[in-house]
């Protein structure tokens, strides 16, 4: 299978050339975030793409001065909403209405259902439940990725408080979840490139129940 031979190619490159990613790749790579599947539909996540190269030395100091950081092509930063809200979850819904071209009484209830719900619960927890819909992109994205033959890094090891602040993310609403390079990987200085892929054998990762 294809995806799977790609997704043995790839790995978590430490070191990256500084080439450019083609425009068309990096649009697959964002296309295949854009129709992850979140829950209710919400989508509760935007994708910040920086190729300014002030912006990423800015942010390499509070990402443990990783080098992919600044030599990447495009840094990718998965922002999750800072809590859910009835404007947030309405416009959501009246777009899925908007798009179908009608109105479903079970989808109104649901509708209802989700206002009389999130908005009310402690932002933190509505943060984290948003976050985890933003990994569930990143990951498609990162398979994506490897798809296109570019190298991505997850990145988890950052100050999201720092990031947040020199992309003005709180201001929007916004907090970084993960960070994303995407590139190309530089071998001769990358000492994970030539190592083989480390992962479960099937029989510890799956319980089949019949």
């Amino acid at each position: 299978m294809e995806l799977l031979d790609k997704l043995n190619w790839r790995y978590a490159a430490k070191a990256m050339n500084g080439d450019t990613v083609p425009d068309e790749k990096l649009q697959n790579i964002l296309e295949a975030a854009r129709l992850a599947p979140t829950s209710s539909g919400l989508q509760p996540f935007e994708i910040i793409v920086i190729e300014n190269k002030e912006l990423k030395e800015q942010i390499k100091p509070v990402a443990w001065n990783q080098s992919v950081i600044t030599d990447c092509s495009h840094l990718l930063v998965f922002a999750a909403w800072d809590t859910y809200t009835e404007e947030r979850i309405n416009y959501m819904f009246d777009l899925t209405n908007d798009i179908r071209g009608f109105k479903n009484e079970g989808w109104e209830n649901y509708r209802q259902m989700l206002l009389s719900s999130y908005p009310q619960k402690d932002a933190e927890e509505n943060f984290n439940h948003a976050a985890k819909q933003a990994y569930i992109a990143f990951s498609q994205a990162l398979a994506a990725a490897a798809f296109e033959g570019v190298d991505a890094t997850p990145i988890e090891g950052f100050d999201p408080d720092a990031v947040d602040k020199i992309l003005g993310l709180r201001e929007k609403g916004l907090r970084s979840a993960v960070l994303m390079p995407i590139g190309y990987r530089k071998e001769n200085e990358d000492w994970l490139v030539n190592l083989v892929k480390v992962r479960k054998p099937m029989e510890d990762l799956v319980t089949v129940m019949k």
